[in-house]
């Protein structure tokens, strides 16, 4: 990868100014044109650097008060298709499936987003219903302790 490659990941890691043209300011910044800035960012997507580009909603300032992680008890011949519908859930935001332990039965793992708890249950009924699995776990949210996106680079 380029200096200048590894410049535009730093800079598209942190937040995004909230500006009509935000990759103008961001590119700027970095002392290069927009079209540039933008033309770096399409050569790192199809070239399978960049993967995914999102944003974080602050959930609670949205009206969504209440997170729960799911685990599901899934038997492994059913586990991957269940995980599809899972994450078909719109208030579903991740879907994972992960090893069983010795003395956790779970292995699969859905963190679903609601006005309140009841919301959440409501939410894990109906994926329950739609994928057949019965015996799952809501483990509710106490404190936020940390929660950032990963940074690769760092100007």
């Amino acid at each position: 990868m380029t200096d200048l490659e590894k410049k535009i990941i730093s800079a598209i890691q942190g937040d995004i100014p909230v500006t009509e043209k935000p990759y103008k300011a961001m590119a700027e910044k970095l002392g290069i044109s927009e079209e540039e800035f933008l033309e770096t960012l399409k050569s790192l997507d199809s070239r399978g650097i960049i993967r995914r580009f999102g944003a974080t909603l602050r959930h609670q300032k949205s009206g969504f008060k209440a997170n729960a992680m799911i685990a599901w008890k899934a038997d492994e011949k059913v586990a991957v298709d269940a995980g599809t519908i899972m994450a078909e859930f719109i208030e579903v935001s991740h879907c994972y499936k992960r090893i069983q332990g010795n003395n956790w039965p779970y292995t699969l793992y859905t963190m679903v987003h609601g006005t309140d708890k009841e919301n959440c249950f409501e939410t894990a009924k109906r994926i329950s219903e739609k994928t057949g699995i019965k015996d799952y776990s809501l483990l509710f949210s106490k404190t936020e302790l940390k929660k950032t996106s990963m940074k690769y680079f760092t100007n």
